[in-house]
């Protein structure tokens, strides 16, 4: 059956239309939005009115798309910056009268149980893995084994959150790169002094720019987790963390909406990555929009 979903994230907007089995899924269209929902709101709690409006254009043109492939079933899911906002029931009506959709508000975790499941279609955990998505507004960790999801958490520290709260010179500094960890290091309430897992698992989305900026080509189109090599990895985290705007505004790897938050993206997982000790490195091409099928 034909079924598509979009995924109304803090940043970006995935539109994703795909032929469904029980088992499997066979992708037929794909496309997303750099809308910076939460841009201007996120630290206040709501939808700022310029977000909206580039919201409602990205929908509209998604109708479209979905009225071209003959989706029968589409499925509309927001996260971080529509459930935090004490303006959302504006932003659905006009949804609503626009496109005439309902969307669903989901908490954090049933975000990440998506992830989960969209990152179960294409990795088989053998043993303990810490999958991590990159949020606008927040970030999501499951840790997970061939029992299942063993524990999940929604951490208020994705990068648009992030970039909204800091004032950082250009490029950072070592203090300005301290005071993101220290944010973060409070945000994760110990959730980490818990957790020793060698494997870390990127779901799609800024993981893919990572792996586009250590191998200066487009990530794969695959079904399955891809490795990435751990050592080139963190001098790649390394370089963007200190990196300029005007040298990001150049690198054709990382797409507009994340040119200006690439830095605190990089902190956020390096920080990760050493408080778990993890050994190896994988990005999931399936996420959230996958597991809501």
């Amino acid at each position: 059956m034909r079924k598509g979903v979009i995924d109304l994230g803090t940043n970006t907007f995935n539109l994703l239309i795909a032929d469904c089995s029980d088992e499997s899924i066979s992708v037929v269209y794909s496309t997303k939005r750099g809308v910076a929902l939460g841009m201007g709101g996120i630290t206040k709690g709501i939808l700022a009115e310029d977000a909206i409006r580039r919201a409602i254009k990205a929908l509209v043109e998604f109708e479209e798309i979905i009225r071209d492939y003959k989706v029968p079933s589409v499925k509309l899911i927001a996260t971080a910056a529509v459930r935090e906002a004490n303006n959302s029931d504006l932003f659905l009506r006009l949804v609503k009268e626009k496109v005439g959709r309902e969307v669903q508000i989901i908490d954090g975790n049933k975000e990440a149980e998506y992830i989960y499941k969209g990152v179960s279609l294409c990795h088989q955990f053998d043993s303990n893995a810490m999958i991590m998505d990159i949020g606008g507004g927040s970030t999501e960790f499951i840790e997970a084994n061939k029992n299942g999801i063993q524990e999940m958490v929604s951490l208020k520290i994705g990068v648009s959150r992030l970039y909204q709260t800091f004032s950082c010179t250009d490029p950072f500094t070592d203090e300005d790169v301290k005071r993101i960890e220290g944010f973060i290091e409070r945000e994760s309430e110990d959730f980490f002094s818990k957790n020793e897992v060698n494997i870390l698992i990127g779901s799609s989305g800024t993981f893919e720019t990572f792996y586009e900026l250590i191998y200066h080509k487009p990530f794969p189109k695959t079904r399955e987790t891809v490795e990435l090599e751990i050592e080139p990895f963190m001098k790649s985290l390394n370089n963007l963390i200190y990196s300029t705007q005007e040298e990001r505004n150049q690198n054709e790897f990382i797409i507009p909406i994340r040119k200006k938050m690439a830095p605190f993206a990089a902190v956020k997982t390096k920080w990760v990555i050493e408080r778990l000790g993890a050994k190896k490195i994988l990005i999931s091409p399936y996420s959230l929009k996958e597991g809501a099928l």
